[in-house]
């Protein structure tokens, strides 16, 4: 079957799945071939940042000591003082619903060893452990960074999605997001290309349309 480039794939997805009463968002079927994907080494687990953003807005939270937090404020949606984890997570119900609402964690590294005992069984299966930052230093940089970010994760199957972004944004934007998640990925597996069975584009509710 005859590739199509990434701007044709979302024009096609856009012209054949009608508007719907919400934002929709464009995510990537990926289907892999020629892997044992039970083999750590084949287990794809990456974060790729877009060059046009996601389209919606990604939160992120902060642990950290007052001076981090103070820092963090103007950037991050949620800035957690060690003092304030017995609140904000005093039972796993809550810490769930806390930890869904958020995309992404950073923590001061010498709060690490707290998080984890605390959060670990929680942050760990939803591929969320915040990412360690250098006690003092400044982190929006990073923040903003994040914003941009997409996890990409087949937790040991074949097939796995992948979000570009939302149907509202330019399309040659989305086209720039989806080569972006698309090399990154050939980069990293085994035989590149040629470990992809199948790509497809589609919108939430929409047409599925092939790449590859």
């Amino acid at each position: 079957m005859e590739e199509k480039t990434p701007l044709a794939a979302v024009e096609e997805v856009l012209k054949e799945s009608p508007q719907r009463g919400f934002k929709e968002t464009l995510d990537i079927a990926f289907n892999l071939k020629d892997l044992d994907t039970s083999l750590p080494k084949n287990r794809v687990e990456d974060e790729v940042v877009l060059p046009k953003g996601r389209g919606r807005m990604v939160k992120v939270a902060v642990f950290g000591s007052p001076e981090m937090v103070t820092r963090a404020k103007t950037s991050a949606d949620l800035t957690i003082l060690p003092d304030q984890l017995d609140v904000l997570f005093k039972d796993k119900r809550t810490s769930r619903k806390q930890v869904d609402a958020i995309d992404f964690f950073l923590a001061e590294a010498p709060l690490m060893p707290t998080i984890g005992k605390r959060l670990g069984t929680i942050l760990g299966p939803r591929g969320k452990m915040p990412k360690p930052i250098a006690p003092g230093s400044d982190p929006t940089a990073l923040i903003q960074s994040l914003k941009r970010t997409v996890r990409v994760r087949n937790k040991g199957k074949r097939t796995f999605h992948v979000t570009v972004g939302t149907r509202d944004m330019p399309p040659e934007d989305l086209a720039q997001n989806i080569q972006a998640v698309l090399d990154r990925l050939t980069a990293k597996l085994e035989r590149g290309k040629n470990n992809l069975g199948s790509v497809y584009l589609k919108s939430t509710m929409g047409k599925s349309v092939r790449l590859l």
